[in-house]
């Protein structure tokens, strides 16, 4: 395999979306609620996790996220600054009928991040495929549930 020109796009991390502010205000409802049945049951600590929590969750739903860059090169693929080596990578898959952005799905060794979900609306989907067909094996799979159910709260 010759060295090949890298395929670099940038995109959002996921698609930001504007929440009102009855959103909030059921949010901090439910958080405080949850937490002073957590408190009442003699759980203190469990209840201040519970308002941590949805702190975060606010602040993350308000912000839009960042721009990131990726690249395909013959080391690996880049998300950013972190680069997933093809050592790593188990298997990929090119999602470009159902979902909209297309998406790369790739199943990694890594503990910490065994399922990469990247969309690739800024770069040629077969393209993708065929770059990464002679670098790993393309294996057919699914967005994990916890990448929707992130995507669900605007994550």
């Amino acid at each position: 395999m010759a060295d090949s020109v890298p395929i670099r796009w940038r995109a959002y991390e996921h698609e930001h979306i504007e929440r009102d502010q009855n959103w909030f205000w059921a949010l901090g409802v439910f958080a405080v609620c949850t937490s002073l049945i957590s408190v009442i049951f003699g759980n203190f600590f469990f209840g201040l996790l519970i308002l941590v929590a949805a702190g975060t969750l606010a602040v993350l739903a308000k912000s839009p996220p960042p721009l990131v860059e990726f690249e395909l090169s013959d080391r690996g693929i880049k998300i950013g600054d972190t680069m997933h080596r093809y050592e790593e990578i188990i298997s990929f898959w090119v999602e470009d009928h159902d979902a909209d952005p297309p998406i790369l799905l790739v199943d990694t060794t890594k503990w910490l991040s065994p399922n990469l979900v990247i969309p690739i609306e800024g770069a040629d989907p077969s393209e993708v495929r065929a770059y990464l067909t002679e670098r790993c094996e393309e294996v057919p799979m699914k967005e994990p549930l916890w990448h929707k159910v992130l995507e669900f709260f605007g994550l």
